[in-house]
């Protein structure tokens, strides 16, 4: 296992974490002792970053990590977790202000079985007034830092852009680091475009969903999943590439995006242990560049013919 820094802010975590939003039912039904071990199987293994939010099956997934964070040492982990949304009996709510935000750090702290929080982030600010985030959330949590309940600050989100957004328009070292998703992958890597802005600025980055929720998986896309059908048929073929190599494309989709030492860590998420302990073989393999740039362009010339045929 490679480790990284996360910009400026001391903690080497390694290139491939523990997401622990399947520990919440977030993609099917778990068995809790079954998501407990896989927790202990990644710390056991070297993942010493892992990732929750109280949105995560509505505070489930906070309350099986607890579970399972009770056994292992504190200094073992890096933890870090969210505020900004959150659900309650299948519905979900949004909420960015100070107040909330604050309350959710301690209720984080309650559920975790924790004495403070290495990372705490602005979850999605897509959902948000970006102005409530930097005159008001963000301000929130830094008076938390100042009080050692937290360690560091980020912010995460889907879009690129609002990150940008709010790291332009907040206090200078206010974020820390940022969570993407979806954007540094085989089919996907815009988050290299930004890898320059987010250094000048000390900001560390953290990449998440490697498979681009299923897009690059044998088991393919669930219905909700947003991507036009062409990218799902230019996936499928890329997929279908992969097999006939006999190379799984969820190892090689892993092994491409933890390959970037810019970015401190990729998480992924799965409540199985064998699950956990297959994506840690297969981060630690080489990688067959070829097959990168065969995929690569076998999704690229799809989607171009998609796009003729529009």
């Amino acid at each position: 296992m490679n480790y990284n820094e996360i910009g400026k802010t001391g903690m080497r975590v390694s290139n491939l974490s523990f997401g622990a939003s399947s520990l919440g039912g977030v993609f099917h039904d778990i068995r809790e002792a079954e998501g407990i071990k896989a927790v202990y199987t990644a710390v056991e293994h070297g993942m010493n970053f892992i990732d929750v939010s109280p949105y995560y099956g509505h505070y489930k997934a906070e309350t099986v990590l607890g579970k399972a964070l009770k056994e292992i040492p504190r200094d073992k982990y890096y933890l870090s977790t969210k505020v900004g949304r959150y659900g309650k009996d299948g519905v979900n709510t949004w909420d960015y202000s100070g107040k909330r935000a604050t309350e959710s750090v301690y209720e984080s702290l309650e559920r975790l079985h924790i004495e403070y929080i290495d990372l705490i982030n602005v979850h999605d600010v897509e959902f948000s007034d970006m102005n409530q985030v930097v005159n008001e959330t963000l301000p929130a949590l830094a008076e938390l830092k100042k009080k050692g309940v937290v360690g560091h600050v980020g912010i995460t989100d889907l879009q690129l852009e609002n990150l940008k957004w709010v790291i332009d328009h907040s206090e200078s070292g206010t974020v820390e680091s940022v969570l993407n998703f979806c954007h540094y992958c085989l089919n996907d890597e815009k988050l290299a475009d930004y890898l320059d802005y987010f250094e000048s600025k000390n900001i560390g980055i953290i990449n998440a969903s490697p498979l681009s929720m299923g897009l690059l998986s044998l088991r393919g896309v669930p219905a909700w999943h947003p991507a036009p059908q062409a990218l799902v048929e230019a996936c499928r073929k890329a997929v279908q590439h992969c097999q006939s190599k006999n190379y799984p494309i969820e190892k090689l989709a892993i092994q491409y995006s933890v390959s970037n030492p810019r970015i401190a860590t990729t998480l992924f998420s799965s409540a199985n242990p064998d699950n956990v302990l297959k994506n840690i073989a297969y981060a630690e393999e080489p990688i067959d560049w070829n097959l990168v740039k065969e995929v690569q362009e076998i999704i690229g010339e799809q989607m171009r013919v998609s796009w003729a045929n529009s």
